[in-house]
């Protein structure tokens, strides 16, 4: 039996706990689930490595994934825009039943291993896209599907699971094991299996972009001001990055549809905004480089 499905040993009578100790009972359980993640660091390094070049190069991020899988894919991909400015087109996102499962269950949907990959092939990969597939079992057949239509298109696989020596992570070019073992509720895998799948794809993607030169120092510096909030973000990041005052920052950034990377250069340099562009350009989109240009 697989380990995400076994019953656990522990918290046998849980239904029985007083209610604080049911909910301490549960939160300690995630732990494990930041655990597994670190034993994996090795491997999710490996695979931002080898997404770089491929990122550089003008590739996407495919995730696949079903169930709770697929919506931690689709949740990742959607928030790459607000935070890092990353085209929306160049992060897709598949999930097992349509776009509709991210809201209604699609029953047997996960099972169809044809669909998976007549899905991934649909998106036209290419050499440079990089496919995540997500699967808590590891032998999820939509998953499997569109994995091995990946590598048939030569794209680079990254597989992540929660249960050791499966399909998913065996056959993928880099496999992810997130090794949580069984859960506090028998096979519920929204559990640590779930916050584990969570936290590797926060840390994979928001490495990468900062491999793409989407950060200067721990500041998000290219992230897509399309709301009133994240306005005042940019503001404030502006001001700290350069030391200017909150109308010399303001300033800055209505000059370049709020760039914070741009309105940083140009202000600490001392320069105009196209210039602080050209600089930017010639330093492949890293602040720190073109300051020092």
């Amino acid at each position: 039996m697989l380990k995400t499905e076994t019953p656990s040993a522990e918290h046998a009578q849980l239904d029985q706990y007083p209610t604080t100790e049911l909910i301490n009972t549960l939160v300690d359980d995630q732990t494990n689930a930041v655990k597994a993640v670190r034993a994996a660091a090795p491997r999710l390094a490996a695979a931002v490595t080898a997404a770089l070049p491929r990122m550089e190069a003008g590739g996407r991020l495919i995730y696949v994934g079903a169930g709770t899988s697929g919506r931690l894919g689709l949740l990742d991909s959607v928030e790459l825009y607000p935070t890092f400015s990353w085209p929306h087109e160049r992060a897709l996102a598949l999930l097992a039943g349509g776009q509709q499962a991210m809201f209604v269950a699609v029953e047997g949907a996960e099972d169809d291993l044809e669909q998976g990959a007549a899905d991934l092939i649909a998106t036209n990969p290419t050499a440079n896209d990089v496919v995540l597939l997500l699967a808590a079992s590891g032998a999820t057949p939509y998953v499997l599907g569109a994995l091995r239509a990946a590598r048939a298109a030569g794209a680079l696989t990254v597989g992540f699971a929660n249960n050791t020596d499966s399909p998913v992570a065996g056959e993928a070019e880099i496999g992810v094991t997130l090794d949580t073992g069984a859960e506090i509720i028998s096979g519920s895998t929204r559990l640590k299996a779930g916050t584990s799948q969570k936290i590797a794809l926060n840390t994979f993607s928001s490495a990468l972009m900062v491999r793409l030169n989407k950060v200067y120092g721990n500041l998000m510096v290219d992230l897509k001001p399309t709301n009133a909030k994240l306005v005042l973000r940019a503001v404030r990041l502006t001001m700290f990055a350069t030391g200017a005052d909150e109308s010399a920052a303001r300033a800055a950034l209505e000059q370049c549809d709020f760039h914070v990377k741009v309105a940083i250069v140009a202000l600490s340099k001392k320069t105009s905004i196209d210039q602080a562009r050209a600089l930017l350009e010639a330093a492949r989109g890293s602040v720190r480089q073109a300051l020092a240009a």
